[in-house]
């Protein structure tokens, strides 16, 4: 077992610990954020808090090249919940996204930047929408795939943005899961699924039938990223025939035949870039210990070879761009900072500054995250990163074992509000990506199938014995706490092995996998079987699923716990906190249960995520006593 820092301690950091910082100051949303540029460049679109109570929304304020002119315009006006997230349609028009107390059920809606009027595209109640492509060519219409006609599926509509106008341009069959577009916007390829087998189907134009390209088992991952820039030719996402997740080019009259273009021998490949202007390829991403680039383009290396000459010791990405490709939002961040966000002009490599994400917080008061690995007891390799209180030793510390949701996901490098506000109170948190993670290929992914509660539940006891070997945590003084899955494993590590944590935060997660499994959203019905298949199967693995479900093991529980639920979670139905809470109180256990009817999974509005916080610190504080 070993334990590699990914950077060296930052100078700057204080000899002793520093102040702590407000909670309100880690947790709001930011001043200004989320910045997008119109086509022309010629308008900056951004999100701040406004209203009462006040949430994000969106604004837009004239730009002369670089320099914002003139005075911010509002043009949504929400108040019940933030904006989900938008683009700009063109130079006129903002699309944007909403749901409804956290619902899920997201409608997607048209603003015109010039008179303020507001369009809800997909005026539906309980339908999911979301934008299949924004047509970039055609400066009136958007292509939005929605399941009104039937929950469990989407189909597509061509939809015009500037009077809702909807014509159905693809009727999903039922077993669809996802559609592609080529660069001209024509639905030319789509993912099937009957859980089991996964069809790549195409077709070479809108008049022909889907015809199947290639099908595999659901465990062996292709998806379409996009259209080669002649439109006849595929780039796929694919893990045939090798475990690691790749990006190659096929020709549909040939699709057993795989031109690599770009591979990890490490790590899946997380997604690959291109210019829409120039009609290259630029660059691909994947994530070793922090995030990685391979370029194809010397024009966009060049461009982020300047920017780190201007920012250096920062990552830096770009989060958007003009039309012409010459004007970019860039964000500049580290993991001890979110960072700021900038406007850079290429042609003269200019850097203009928009603004701080969080200043309140000075970054040298924040911890590095360091990389780790530990060796699990049955000899997998476990990667994950370990954040240690600025200032202190690091010995017999209080920690926060802070496992991920998903399951199928990963912790990353970067800044993270929760892992800096635990450990600026005084606590270590080590956070792992243990077996059925992403990210590491095929065989670590199967790995953890069937093993809830189980090898993945080991990875997460194996990692806390680790830090209890090494001497940097306090066997006494140990949490663990998470959200979704991470709640999961949380509820399985006080039942599975009650004697190891002085304490528990379960947020939004699972605590029956039989009525899990029950409650599903409609449009992940066509997947039911594939999540059996991973999970576990009601009938025939009844005995197993039974023996790792925490609801059914609360007899068990000593540690005292904070469940923390959104009532409108539509992916962890209530009654999967609602049955723990019971079954603990009929015994006396003490549980702390906080309920929010607004919100869904996992909370967004201020005021709650302020309580919640507020919440954990006080319940966290009287259990680990982190100033001992």
């Amino acid at each position: 077992m070993c334990l590699t820092s990914i950077a060296a301690p930052d100078s700057s950091a204080p000899a002793q610990p520093p102040r702590q910082h407000p909670l309100r100051a880690f947790f709001k949303n930011p001043e200004r954020a989320y910045y997008r540029l119109s086509d022309d460049g010629k308008t900056l679109g951004f999100m701040q808090p406004a209203g009462e109570p006040a949430r994000m929304n969106i604004f837009v304020q004239a730009l002369d090249g670089s320099q914002l002119v003139g005075e911010p315009r509002q043009l949504t006006h929400e108040t019940e919940r933030d904006v989900a997230g938008y683009v700009f349609k063109g130079n006129d028009v903002v699309l944007f996204q909403k749901d409804f107390g956290g619902d899920e059920n997201f409608h997607v809606l048209a603003v015109h930047t010039g008179t303020g009027t507001v369009i809800d595209l997909t005026p539906f109640e309980q339908v999911r929408a979301g934008i299949e492509d924004d047509l970039e060519d055609d400066p009136d219409h958007v292509l939005i795939g929605h399941n009104q006609r039937n929950p469990e599926v989407f189909d597509v509509y061509r939809v015009n943005v500037h009077t809702g106008a909807a014509q159905r341009v693809a009727e999903n069959p039922g077993h669809i899961i996802g559609w592609q577009t080529d660069h001209a916007g024509q639905l030319r390829a789509a993912v099937a699924s009957d859980g089991l087998m996964t069809q790549l189907l195409y077709r070479d134009d809108e008049t022909q039938a889907f015809e199947t390209l290639i099908e595999v088992d659901f465990r062996t991952n292709v998806a379409p990223a996009f259209f080669d820039f002649d439109n006849r030719h595929l780039y796929l996402y694919s893990a045939r025939g090798r475990d690691k997740l790749a990006f190659v080019r096929i020709d549909p009259a040939r699709p057993d035949d795989e031109t690599v273009v770009f591979a990890s021998e490490a790590v899946d490949l997380d997604g690959v870039a291109y210019s829409r202007r120039r009609r290259v390829l630029t660059l691909a991403s994947y994530e070793t210990d922090r995030p990685q680039r391979h370029f194809f383009d010397a024009q966009l290396q060049g461009i982020f070879a300047a920017l780190q000459r201007q920012l250096p010791g920062l990552e830096v990405s770009l989060q958007a761009s003009n039309r012409a490709e010459d004007l970019f939002v860039v964000a500049a961040h580290s993991d001890q900072t979110p960072g700021a966000r900038y406007l850079y002009d290429a042609q003269r490599d200019t850097l203009t500054l928009l603004g701080e994400l969080n200043p309140a917080i000075p970054a040298a008061d924040m911890a590095r995250m360091q990389a780790v690995q530990y060796t699990s007891r049955d000899g997998l390799t476990i990667h994950g990163y370990l954040s240690l209180p600025v200032g202190r030793e690091a010995r017999h510390l209080p920690v926060i074992v802070n496992p991920h949701g998903g399951p199928w996901a990963r912790d990353s490098w970067g800044y993270n509000p929760e892992v800096q506000f635990l450990v600026n109170r005084g606590y270590a948190v080590l956070q792992m990506n243990f077996r059925g993670s992403t990210g590491y290929g095929r065989a670590f992914w199967e790995a953890g199938f069937g093993q809830w509660g189980l090898a993945m539940q080991d990875d997460i006891t194996d990692g806390v014995q680790w830090l209890i070997d090494q001497g940097i945590a306090d066997p006494k003084r140990i949490a663990i706490y998470g959200a979704s899955y991470g709640g999961y494993a949380t509820l399985a590590g006080v039942t599975l092995t009650p004697h190891l944590y002085a304490a528990a935060v379960d947020y939004v997660g699972v605590s029956n996998l039989f009525t899990f499994l029950g409650t599903i959203p409609p449009y992940w019905k066509p997947m039911l079987v594939k999540m059996q298949a991973m999970v576990g199967d009601p009938e025939a693995d009844q005995a197993r699923l039974a023996a790792t479900s925490p609801a059914l093991l609360a007899d068990r529980i000593t540690t005292p716990l904070f469940i923390a639920q959104g009532a409108q979670d539509p992916r962890v139905n209530k009654a999967e906190s609602d049955q723990m809470v019971a079954a603990l109180r009929a015994r006396g256990v003490e549980v702390q249960y906080l309920v929010k009817d607004n919100e869904g999974h996992g909370f967004h509005n201020d005021e709650n995520k302020f309580e919640f916080y507020e919440a954990m610190e006080g319940f966290l504080a009287a259990h680990l006593r982190p100033a001992a």
